[in-house]
């Protein structure tokens, strides 16, 4: 059977004997690094949701959950930084906690994947109403969906250079929108109340809306994972970590400010950033904005197509998943067979569920990933006190403070959502039994 290259996990000891990565990136390429990683889709869909729970004082939460988010971050700026292999929180849960619980962080990070692919197909077909208002119709929808995620994964099937080089073609259009609509905002806008801090809204509001922020600032998990390449990652990666979650911070603040001044009923829209548009801009406005956003997701659907399969191929090379989904297509040198999975849960949670409660979902999933990573990074710190790694300021205190927001969170979870927790838990472990011999 073809396979992919593949490696086994390696800890960086700091023994001159051993060969190393070349240290390349430098402080101002890890910083857009971090932008990259953690600027997405979910700014373009959560700014009417997070006006419905805490009404003008929204804006607040973007600097409480960039607070949280850096806490995160820190422990994965650490963690990436031991391994030569870049297997993310799966990795980093097996080779510290075992393989139990290496299988238990690889299906939840799945789940986490499918279920933002899922929540930002639903946000382009959201945007794409701005152009076609039938494209929101029950069959409608199902089909522009099934057409993205079917293209998507036919393109990657025949080869990942294809894929690839598709994702990169959309990396700007995330910024471009944002950064349009920003500008013009602020230029064109006449109401500009400063938001206040007092709020009607309750604690469990304030945590729902934490809750659905994390969607938003998610990808720091990967945001780091090359800080071993960095030219000087003990002076370069503080600096990336605090400047790039600057820039997102200030980015986010802005984009709900704008909506905010110009839409009084902010909390109702389903298209925030479009309609926002559409009252400072007009028509054409709206329009311009409403392209941005469905080149930003599908050129996000474009990059998680590529890496997404990877997880369960990975998986599977190294036993932990269905051998079939190991598989490599001869012709291609594709993982095929993870590929076409991963198009299909898509597609299928897509159609189920909404924008948001995909979005929730994921979230879910990867509060169990961070808290695992938070675990996994205590045990290193036992395991490896001498390992040639940048170490995170108060690392101990920083991952159990992680590990406590995760579980206030997670606390925050419908009973549908952790239900289907479970099961995939429930699935982990009867993965884990029929693997645990070989």
């Amino acid at each position: 059977m073809p396979r992919l290259p593949s490696s086994p996990p390696t800890v960086m000891t700091g023994e001159p004997s051993k060969p190393g990565l070349v240290r390349a990136i430098g402080r101002w390429s890890l910083t857009a690094l971090v932008l990259n990683g953690i600027i997405g889709s979910g700014i373009f869909g959560l700014p009417g949701s997070i006006a419905k729970l805490l009404g003008p004082a929204a804006p607040w939460a973007y600097l409480f959950a960039a607070a949280g988010t850096g806490v995160i971050v820190a422990v994965f700026a650490e963690l990436s930084s031991q391994y030569r292999e870049t297997g993310g929180q799966y990795l980093y849960a097996r080779d510290a906690l075992g393989r139990f619980a290496g299988i238990q962080v690889g299906w939840f990070f799945w789940l986490a994947r499918l279920t933002s692919g899922a929540a930002v197909a639903s946000l382009f077909v959201i945007y794409l109403g701005e152009f076609w208002p039938g494209a929101t119709s029950p069959l409608a929808r199902a089909a522009v969906i099934a057409a993205i995620v079917g293209g998507l994964a036919v393109v990657n099937f025949r080869g990942v250079r294809a894929g690839a080089g598709l994702s990169n073609l959309f990396t700007v259009a995330k910024l471009v929108p944002l950064g349009l609509f920003i500008i013009a905002g602020l230029w064109l806008v006449e109401s500009r109340t400063p938001p206040p801090l007092a709020t009607a809204a309750t604690a469990g509001q304030w945590f729902d809306a934490f809750v659905a922020l994390v969607f938003a600032y998610g990808g720091c998990e990967s945001a780091m994972i090359p800080a071993a390449e960095a030219k000087n990652p003990r002076r370069d990666a503080p600096f990336a970590l605090v400047a790039g979650l600057s820039v997102v911070t200030g980015c986010y603040l802005l984009v709900h400010l704008v909506t905010m001044w110009a839409l009084p009923d902010l909390a109702q829209s389903e298209r925030p950033l479009a309609d926002a548009a559409r009252v400072f801009a007009g028509p054409a406005g709206a329009a311009v904005i409403a392209l941005g956003v469905l080149l930003s997701t599908y050129g996000w659907l474009s990059g998680a197509s590529v890496t997404a399969p990877r997880l369960t191929y990975a998986m599977a090379e190294r036993g932990d998943f269905p051998r079939a989904f190991g598989a490599v297509h001869p012709r291609f040198h594709t993982p095929h067979v993870s590929i076409v999975l991963w198009a299909v849960l898509v597609l299928v949670l897509a159609l189920y569920g909404s924008f948001i409660w995909n979005a929730i979902l994921s979230v879910a999933a990867r509060l169990v990933t961070y808290a695992a990573s938070c675990v996994a990074l205590i045990q290193l710190r036992r395991r490896n006190p001498e390992a040639d790694a940048w170490r995170a300021p108060a690392g101990n205190f920083l991952a159990v403070l992680g590990i406590v927001l995760c579980a206030l969170l997670a606390s925050r979870l419908t009973i549908t959502h952790a239900t289907i927790m479970a099961v995939v838990a429930a699935i982990a472990t009867a993965n884990w039994l029929a693997v645990r011999g070989r």
